[in-house]
């Protein structure tokens, strides 16, 4: 079984006084029912599980449940025999989104106080996004991504004493022994192939074949741009057009989305798709990083909306569309090959699988840096510049956004292949599997 940091909030909640409902919102194959299930069935004695997909698509008990009373009748139809109380019975509702009147009835269900709840959905961002009469005082949200590179470490081995080892290496900027370094950096890329969906780390932990890693990303790939199920069929069709475009988008200069090419007409913009890519950052299944042209703290203030980038959220998709089964170009560093948008990529996703909101900076006269943070400790903006290439101390709009004296940048970080951790001026130097400490 795969070890997910996600477990430790999952004990924490069952071992609480649960006066809020959990809900854990993620993409598709994740891994969200697998855990709950898992963690749920080990914390109590009495643990029922639903599916409101399945229910809608079959018997469709709970189809218009009309309150608490009516809701426990319905529940005690398929499960009676498993329900005590709130300290011995916990109750899965998964899929929620199939009915999403139940998200209001969670308020109800909260304050009736009569069993522990949780709730997870594949599409369940998108349809809080929607609902009006979510509880917000009543539920509690923990986010569930892909396996991020230290959760791949340790489905692949890599102990406990090992990473603390370079926890305190990255925190004193020490470097590795080379020997260490490489084997960091061919895991590193090995991560960069398979990515962190649990279904391709599980297949490539079964098999080490990528033909058949490649297999599971094609069908995941499948059923995210097909899952605009409830949408026209010209929302679809966009939707799934700007789900396709992100790749290319990564390889472009800018990187941003050019919304002209969308539906390839002139004069469209940002406002024209907003429904669009809602739902695909809603969904999970994409990563938005916002532009700042005049950073300052918090960067949620000066954020624009009309340039933004999109990244698919887990990097062995991307790794699949660019490369399919050729595994060289990564592995071997091929020459001519160039992995700024996979490097980019699976930073996007370290990063938001921290807490972290994405940005970056984008000023027609000074350049783009790859990313900014809000770094709370200083009460500033921390800019990360990504190199996959061998002249990553070359970093020019990095070294004028560091030294304007309006941004009062204590410190930037740029993340490479190189082995070396050192700091000059104010830039630190690490290698790009620092990323996961960050």
């Amino acid at each position: 079984m795969l070890q997910r940091k996600i477990q430790n909030a999952l004990k924490e909640y069952f071992n609480s006084d649960r006066d809020k409902i959990l809900i854990v919102d993620g993409a598709r194959q994740v891994g969200k029912s697998y855990i709950i299930r898992y963690e749920g069935r080990a914390a109590f004695a009495n643990y029922v599980e639903i599916n409101m997909i399945k229910d809608r698509d079959g018997s469709r008990v709970f189809a218009d449940v009309k309150g608490t009373d009516d809701f426990y009748l319905r529940l005690s139809a398929v499960a009676g025999r498993r329900l005590g109380t709130k300290d011995n019975t916990l109750v899965f509702l998964d899929e929620i989104q199939a009915y999403p009147q139940l998200l209001t009835l969670l308020k109800f269900l909260n304050d009736d106080n009569r069993f522990t709840y949780i709730v997870s959905g594949s599409l369940l961002g998108v349809t809080m996004h929607k609902t009006l009469s979510v509880p917000g005082g009543r539920i509690r949200i923990e986010h569930m991504y892909p396996l991020d590179f230290e959760e791949f470490l340790w489905a692949n081995g890599v102990g406990v004493e090992m990473i603390d080892n370079m926890k305190k290496r990255f925190a004193n900027r020490e470097s590795h022994s080379d020997g260490l370094h490489r084997r960091m950096m061919e895991l590193f890329k090995t991560y960069l192939l398979t990515g962190g969906l649990p279904q391709a780390v599980n297949t490539y932990l079964d098999t080490q074949n990528i033909y058949h890693v490649r297999k599971v990303h094609e069908e995941i790939y499948t059923l995210y741009r097909e899952d605009a199920s409830q949408y026209s069929m010209e929302e679809k069709l966009q939707i799934r057009r700007i789900f396709d475009l992100i790749p290319s988008y990564m390889e472009n200069r800018k990187k941003r989305i050019h919304f002209n090419q969308i539906e390839e007409k002139r004069g469209k913009a940002a406002r024209d798709y907003e429904d669009d890519i809602e739902y695909l950052i809603s969904a999970g299944v994409a990563l938005e990083v916002r532009a700042i042209a005049n950073p300052t703290f918090p960067l949620i203030s000066s954020a624009k909306k009309n340039l933004l980038k999109l990244y698919f959220n887990d990097v062995g998709l991307l790794s699949y569309v660019l490369f399919r089964n050729n595994v060289t170009a990564i592995m071997d560093d091929h020459l001519g090959i160039n992995l700024g948008s996979v490097y980019e990529t699976v930073v996007a996703t370290e990063l938001q699988a921290h807490g972290h909101t994405l940005f970056y900076y984008d000023n027609k006269q000074k350049g783009e840096v790859d990313f900014l943070v809000d770094d709370y400790d200083n009460l500033t903006v921390l800019p990360i510049e990504v190199k996959s290439g061998k002249d990553y101390s070359t970093h020019r709009a990095l070294d004028r956004f560091i030294a304007n004296p309006d941004y009062k940048i204590h410190s930037a970080v740029v993340l490479s292949n190189d082995g070396d951790s050192k700091t000059e001026d104010n830039t630190i130097y690490l290698p790009i599997y620092y990323i996961m400490f960050l």
